[in-house]
């Protein structure tokens, strides 16, 4: 398989993305006008430059999962839960695979709060509400200024938006919820599936809001990356990607008049080929830089 790099920044734009260090839980900074925080990944059997595998503890402490996408950070524009999504974004149309309905379907059990053009011919996307979306989500009120919680944590993130605050009571002592939202994910996930309980929900400046996208259906091995699926499913990526880069995004909903399906983006993740191990691609849509965020 090609060996991989992962990049990640306050936007798409190639000027904005730093790399980052895989499984090392040293974090890359992420700074704009709209959002500042941190990103750390975590791919279980990533192969480096030379072949060897370098897994981290956190696969020891969160069983179950294969890959981590992590994030703890502030909005410094005020936003209700609605108007922020995350999920994937693509510079141009990709090969569907066999059993690609069968992906499909998997991934709307897991999210059913999922919008997507997958089969775009432009370009390809898959969204949802990140507050209903993430498996673990983790709010706390501190003042910006205060310094945020060591991150990533030595132990892995519990669950738990209790005191996220309502518009109406932006300013005052959250009462949403009160515990019922505390260490439990699907009881959030499934709250926040209500497009108006999430309009009701404020993020600013003084919420600190930590993530954890993690799951088991991709694995990372020597012989390549697949997409495991219930069932006995199982799809080799590799036949299938072309090289362009895959996006994980934060962005904002896009609004009436925007010229692609999603907003701003705030913060990005991007998992590509390493230079030198390039994918051979048979046919190539090209996408101006104008069209591109």
């Amino acid at each position: 398989m090609p060996h991989l790099r992962v990049l990640a920044g306050p936007s798409t734009s190639e000027q904005d993305l730093v790399p980052l260090r895989v499984n090392s839980g040293v974090p890359v900074k992420i700074s704009s006008d709209a959002f500042e925080g941190q990103v750390a990944v975590f791919i279980k059997g990533l192969a480096d430059a030379e072949g060897g595998i370098e897994d981290s503890d956190y696969f020891r402490k969160r069983s179950g999962v294969t890959w981590s996408i992590q994030v703890q950070g502030r909005f410094l524009r005020e936003y209700n839960a609605d108007q922020l999504l995350f999920g994937n974004i693509f510079e141009r149309p990709f090969k569907l695979p066999w059993g690609f309905s069968a992906a499909l379907k998997f991934m709307n059990f897991i999210d059913p709060t999922l919008e997507h053009d997958l089969a775009s011919r432009t370009k390809p996307w898959a969204l949802s509400p990140l507050v209903a979306t993430m498996p673990y989500l983790r709010h706390q009120r501190s003042s910006r200024g205060v310094p945020a919680p060591p991150f990533p944590a030595k132990e892995p993130i519990t669950d738990d938006a209790s005191q996220l605050r309502t518009v109406r009571n932006a300013s005052a002592s959250p009462t949403l919820t009160s515990g019922k939202l505390k260490g439990s994910p699907s009881k959030r996930r499934t709250y926040f599936a209500n497009a108006l309980r999430r309009q009701e929900v404020v993020f600013g400046s003084d919420d600190v809001v930590t993530t954890d996208f993690c799951y088991d259906f991709l694995q990372f091995s020597h012989d390549g990356i697949s997409l495991r699926l219930p069932g006995g499913i199982s799809i080799d990526v590799m036949k299938y990607w072309d090289g362009q880069p895959v996006r994980f995004v934060c962005c904002e909903r896009a609004r009436p008049g925007d010229a692609a399906p999603w907003g701003r983006v705030l913060w990005c993740v991007v998992i590509e080929p390493a230079e030198g191990d390039l994918i051979p691609v048979q046919e190539k849509v090209v996408v101006s830089r104008n069209d591109v965020d």
